[in-house]
């Protein structure tokens, strides 16, 4: 099993969370984030343009069965895109274990539902 961390630009929530719906990533954590970077967002009010440090993104947070890892990732990758500096990181870490805490099942079944998936 793997988690997914992703940072990825405000705009492209929308696609990218229809994208991971497609290849089967119905559940996951999001939160708006602030953060650092290269990349530079101005902002207008009142005819007075800001340079803000802060950059607003999604953190996206995914816990997957190795099988679907590449699925996942490619999912985000082609939908968070744009081209330009500010497009996002993606982290992958282990994780040892998990568990459904409604029946107990632990490991690889409990991020699925028997029946539902092979």
């Amino acid at each position: 099993m793997k988690k997914i961390e992703a940072i990825i630009r405000k705009t492209k929530f929308d696609d990218v969370k229809e994208a991971l719906s497609k290849v089967g990533i119905d559940f996951f954590s999001y939160w708006e984030v602030r953060g650092i970077g290269r990349s530079r967002e101005e902002r207008a009010f009142r005819g007075i343009v800001y340079d803000t440090s802060a950059i607003e993104r999604i953190k996206l947070s995914i816990v997957v069965r190795d099988k679907n890892l590449k699925n996942t990732i490619n999912a985000i990758l082609e939908s968070g895109k744009t081209g330009a500096i500010g497009d996002g990181k993606i982290f992958v870490v282990d994780i040892e274990e998990s568990y459904r805490i409604r029946t107990g099942e632990k490991g690889d079944e409990s991020l699925y539902i028997k029946g539902e998936e092979e």
